[in-house]
Order: C-alpha cells, then sequence, then structure tokens
C-alpha cells in the first residue's frame, strides 16, 4: 500500500530524522520518503503489519501535527 502523509509542524532536519525514526518503528513500513518543504510524507508499507492510523499514531506520538 501507499499513502501519503501532511505533517504541519516539521520545520528543521531534526524534526525529518524525528518523523522517520518514528515511521521506521513500525513493522511492515517499506520505504518513507519525506518532503520537509512541502511537509509530505511518502509511505510505502504491507497493510498485513500495519495501518495508515498505526503510523499517524506514531508520529503523533512524537509531538507531530499530522493533518487528515
Amino acid at each position: 500500500m501507499k499513502a501519503t502523509i501532511k505533517v504541519c509542524n516539521m520545520n528543521t532536519n531534526q524534526d525529518v530524522d524525528k518523523v522517520k525514526k518514528a515511521i521506521a518503528q513500525n513493522e511492515g513500513v517499506i520505504a518513507c520518503e519525506i518532503t520537509k518543504d512541502k511537509g509530505e510524507i511518502q509511505i510505502v508499507y504491507d497493510n498485513y503489519f500495519v495501518t495508515v492510523e498505526d503510523i499517524i499514531e506514531s508520529i503523533e506520538d512524537m509531538g507531530y501535527t499530522v493533518l487528515e
């Protein structure tokens, strides 16, 4: 599966690193590409192991706001 998630308060490279680590902690995430300037994350994942809601929750747990 593929998903695009928008994160509105991801401003620095440290933010990108934190979000990337949060996403990587989810089993089933195959790849992610983060575009800091747009605040977008492109994620490829296996929905057998993880849902997009799980991924969003892991990002929000790090203190970031996800726009749906």
